[in-house]
């Protein structure tokens, strides 16, 4: 059973930026693009960024994510 993000941002745009939770509980800013699979978790925070234009992001959103066992995803290896 895969764990859950620890919070979920529905992003109107495709490209993001993360910078977690800001002063000295942040982390370095890092920037994401959406495009190809509709979500990423940030590689620092695991933080889930959803883009709300992509095809999958009902599904996203209700925990179904496309099956992908990209790096990119998920920011490890």
């Amino acid at each position: 059973m895969p764990i859950e993000p620890p919070e979920v941002i529905e992003s109107p745009d495709a490209k993001v930026v993360c910078s977690g939770s800001g002063g000295a509980l942040g982390h370095p800013k890092v920037y994401y693009d959406l495009h190809t699979h509709g979500y990423i978790d940030c590689g620092y925070c695991d933080r889930r960024f959803v883009w709300m234009k992509h095809p999958a992001a009902a599904a996203i959103l209700a925990g179904n994510p496309p099956v992908d066992h990209d790096e990119e995803l998920t920011g490890r290896a």
